[in-house]
């Protein structure tokens, strides 16, 4: 892809952005804070709607690569911004996103393996899904976040092994700086939304199921470990709290710190990003190949998230539901 091919893309997605802000503030998409929520100033909603405008583009472009793919995306990114919007059935919302993740299958040729992959790739997609929308709660987690796994995947396809298009994974990236111009400051211009974490976690997952399909290493998910951990841990604490792990809640750790801590918003989404890239960087350079490692950076991060839990947040905080206090 050639500079001028990038400053123009940057150029288009950037007046895509501004068009959808005229849009939203015209029909008032808004996010306004409530008791969940880590900000304090009405933001517009949706913003990270670029992602899969990006993705569309790339598509338009370059020869209609990944069909399947494309329309799973268009799909769960449509009901998903209806559903930032207005508040969809969950069965509505559930059944697209099933149709999606099919279609994503198909794109991967999970189909022609044997049957067994099915579940476990959709426990792997959904949760993934699921928690990327979970920890789009601060100003640049997300965005910041994202990119770094992206930067990380185009440099696995350039300089270990050509697992995807480095026209899609650049235009991806491209579309996550611009969305970061607006999202990356203390105040924030635009939220993701659902739209942005459901679609971007969607575009992650498959780029690393590409990627894994063409390597059969699986140790590749943990480009996504940070994220994983936190996500894991918080369901695992409000389970010991007796909690309903489907409501929404304030308990993922990097909430904790914004909220009751007070942090910057930038300075934990800037935590989160260079500890997902170090663990990047041990998976690339010294792990390699090696399940043994990749495992022992697993059970070595998840020992040390646990400890940091505890001394930051307390056993009080994290074991005892609000109703023994």
């Amino acid at each position: 892809m050639s500079k001028l091919y990038i400053l123009l893309s940057i150029a288009v997605l950037f007046c895509l952005e501004r068009i959808y802000f005229k849009i939203a503030n015209h029909y008032n998409i808004i996010d306004k804070p409530n008791h969940r929520s880590s900000h304090s100033n009405v933001t517009i909603r949706g913003g990270g709607v670029i992602f899969s405008l990006a993705a569309l583009l790339f598509f338009l472009v370059f020869g209609f690569q990944y069909p399947y793919f494309i329309v799973g995306l268009l799909l769960i990114s449509v009901i998903s911004f209806i559903d930032d919007v207005v508040t969809l059935n969950n069965k509505i919302r559930l059944g697209v996103h099933l149709i999606a993740v099919g279609l994503l299958f198909f794109q991967w040729g999970l189909f022609g393996l044997a049957w067994y992959w099915i579940p476990v790739a959709a426990i792997f997609v959904i949760g993934t899904i699921n928690a990327y929308n979970f920890m789009d709660g601060i100003n640049g987690i997300t965005g910041g976040y994202s990119f770094a796994a992206i930067a990380s995947l185009f440099y696995i396809n350039e300089e270990i092994v050509a697992f995807t298009s480095s026209e899609l994974l650049i235009i991806v990236g491209l579309s996550l700086l611009v969305f970061n111009f607006f999202n990356f400051r203390k105040r924030a211009k635009c939220f993701a939304g659902d739209v942005g974490s459901v679609s971007i976690a969607f575009i992650l997952v498959f780029f690393i199921g590409q990627l894994i399909l063409a390597t059969g290493n699986f140790s590749y998910i943990l480009l996504l470990l940070v994220y994983g951990l936190d996500a894991v841990f918080t369901i695992g604490f409000r389970v010991l709290r007796k909690e309903n792990i489907f409501e929404a809640h304030r308990s993922h750790f990097y909430q904790y710190l914004a909220n009751q801590k007070k942090w910057s918003h930038l300075v934990i989404s800037l935590l989160y990003v260079v500890l997902q890239l170090f663990a990047n960087a041990v998976l690339l350079f010294v792990a390699k190949d090696s399940a043994l490692i990749a495992i022992s950076l697993t059970v070595f991060s998840a020992i040390c998230f646990l400890l940091v839990r505890f001394y930051v947040e307390g056993k009080g905080v994290l074991l005892k539901n609000k109703a023994d206090f």
